[in-house]
């Protein structure tokens, strides 16, 4: 069964990612509030290298339809 082994991959891959890329945004958040706390709820982030977003739809097979 090729095709699990690569969702499972893939599914891994995106948590992987997903929890990398938060927790630097918390450090980016707190270190925000630590330097400027009237603007720290202004600030944006950029997850960079740790975006999923090209993961996201890989998994649409006839088995979820």
């Amino acid at each position: 069964m090729p095709g699990a082994d690569d969702k499972r991959f893939y599914r891994d891959l995106k948590r992987k990612i997903k929890k990398a890329g938060n927790k630097k945004r918390r450090r980016h958040e707190k270190k925000a509030l630590e330097d400027n706390p009237a603007e720290a709820h202004w600030t944006e982030y950029d997850f960079g290298a740790n975006s999923s977003k090209w993961l996201n739809g890989m998994d649409e097979d006839k088995t979820r339809r």
